[in-house]
This record gives structure tokens, sequence and C-alpha cells, in this order.
């Protein structure tokens, strides 16, 4: 029987956090301000092992939100009102982005969005925070000094990158020290192969670090087939025809099949598409089916 690429088992991570499920929830579009709509979503992920939510400070400005750390607010408020969601979930956020600076990661500005999230999300620590998107004008040795002031004062457990390049991923771990990095967050899809080819996952693998995947559908391009060769919508739909599951769980299952062990982040905001991702869990990809994907997304052979 051929072995499956698909990996399933939770992922671990470091400074006593629960493990992970392969799965998770993200909140980029988590903008409704129906709170019992708010609390369904972020239940049923719970319910269906997505125990990741991952949200971050600058999520509200798109997607009709409320505006900067609307969507914090948001789930602020689920947790307010249903408090034991919070012992089930590994909460994740980021900081670092602030219009129109755009980046700032100083220690004033790290240190001042670290203690408006807990405001706004309504906790005492925060299990995964992240550097959402680079400082250039920052050496990471500021940074990771921060960091690890901020690990030591008891208000984040955590710390992970985004949209990260693999050297600015390396830079920042030469100045850590024994607080090791727990994640990097760069956009994976059958659609966005970049992790694969510029050695972000190669890192991952060599020190243990969970890569989590955000836009696993390619932005919503793999469901309508916009600006994505034919070749792979075809190939994505025979090998669902084959698994017996949807286009959407072929995608996210080849997000898991990479050795590094990926977690999918899902934005979609509908419970119904929630409990429907399980199936990707149940999905056999081998070799020839993920490097069949890699040629159609690439449009050119293998060498």
């Amino acid at each position: 029987m051929t072995h499956s690429l698909v990996q399933i088992r939770p992922r671990s991570l470091p400074a006593g956090l629960d493990s992970i499920g392969p799965l998770g929830f993200g909140t980029w579009r988590f903008t409704t301000d129906d709170l019992g709509a708010a609390h369904e979503l972020v239940e049923t992920a719970l319910d269906v092992g997505m125990n990741l939510i991952d949200t971050a400070d600058v999520y509200g400005l798109d997607y009709d939100g409320s505006g900067f750390g609307g969507n914090e607010e948001l789930l602020g408020k689920v947790l307010a009102q249903a408090p034991g969601l919070r012992d089930r979930m590994v909460l994740a956020t980021k900081g670092g982005i602030m219009p129109p600076i755009p980046y700032d990661s100083s220690d004033a500005y790290l240190r001042s969005a670290v203690e408006a999230s807990l405001g706004r999300l309504g906790v005492e620590v925060i299990d995964l925070y992240q550097i959402h998107r680079p400082d250039m004008f920052a050496h990471p040795a500021q940074v990771a000094e921060t960091l690890s002031s901020l690990v030591g004062e008891g208000k984040i457990r955590a710390v992970g990158v985004s949209n990260h390049t693999p050297a600015q991923h390396d830079a920042l771990i030469a100045h850590l020290g024994d607080l090791p990095l727990a994640t990097s967050q760069p956009e994976y899809s059958p659609a966005f192969l970049g992790p694969l080819r510029d050695g972000t996952f190669d890192l991952c693998m060599r020190d243990g670090i969970v890569p989590l995947a955000w836009s696993p559908l390619g932005g919503g391009r793999l469901m309508s087939g916009e600006n994505v060769p034919a070749a792979l919508i075809a190939t994505l739909d025979e090998l669902a025809e084959r698994e017996g599951v949807d286009r959407a769980a072929i995608c996210y299952a080849f997000v898991l099949a990479h050795p590094s062990a990926p977690v999918a982040l899902l934005g979609t905001q509908n419970p119904d598409r929630l409990r429907a991702a399980v199936a990707a869990l149940g999905v056999m990809l081998d070799r020839n089916d993920v490097y069949r994907i890699v040629q159609d997304s690439e449009g050119v052979p293998l060498p």
C-alpha cells in the first residue's frame, strides 16, 4: 500500500504549550458584527480540532472590519462571553505593522503592541506572539531582546515570525539565544510555492520550527480558478474525485504533505466549511501526486 505524505499528527510547540492540530483557524476575515456568529465560528474550529486560533492587531483594516485591532476585539468579546474557550486554544497574535509607517519592531512599539493586544483580547498572556512583517530598520538583536524580555515578564509564552525571508528568519534566531523560534508563517499553497523553493521550509526542518501556512487556497484563486494554471485546477479536481473530497481538501492536504509538517490556516468564515475541511486529513497523496501539483503550478517539468 502506498504511504500518504499527508501529515496529520499534532505539531509540538515549545514553552509548555499544547500541541496544535494540522489545521488552524485564521481570523483575517473575522469581521462580523454578529457576536453569536463569531462565537459559533471559534467554537466550531475548536470542536473540529483547529485549536490554533491565529489573529493579528492589524486585522480589521480589511474585509469591512471595524479598524485596527477590530478582529482582536471581536475575539476578546467571544472569550469574555465564553471564557471556557480560552483553555481549549493556543492563542496566537501578531504585531509590528503600524500603518502608515508601515513596519515598527522597535522596543517601545512592540511593547505597546503586546500590551494593546492583551487588552483587546482580554487575556493575561498571549501563547504565541509573531512579528507580522520584518522591520528592516530594526536590528534583530534588539528585536530578540524585546521578545525575550516579554517572555520573561510572562506576557507572551512563545515567539515566531511571519512573512520573513529565510535570511531575516535566520538573523533573528542568531540573537534569540536560548529562546526558540516556535513558528514561521509564510504564504503557501498549490498556487504559491515560495517556501518550498526559498529555504523557509528547510530552516524550519533544521530547527524544528512549525510552519503556519496562510492562504492555503491561494486567497480563493484555487477555488475560482482565476489566475491559476488550468492544468493545476484539472489535477486538483482529478485528485479530489479520486479521494472523494472537494478541491479545497486537496489543497489543504498538499500543504500538510511537506515534511516540515506545516499547519494550514483556514480563513473561511463559514462553519460548514470548517467542518468539511477535516476531510483533508483522510486524503492520500503520494510523491507522484504532489510533484504533479508542483509541476502544474509552475508550468514546467522538473529537471
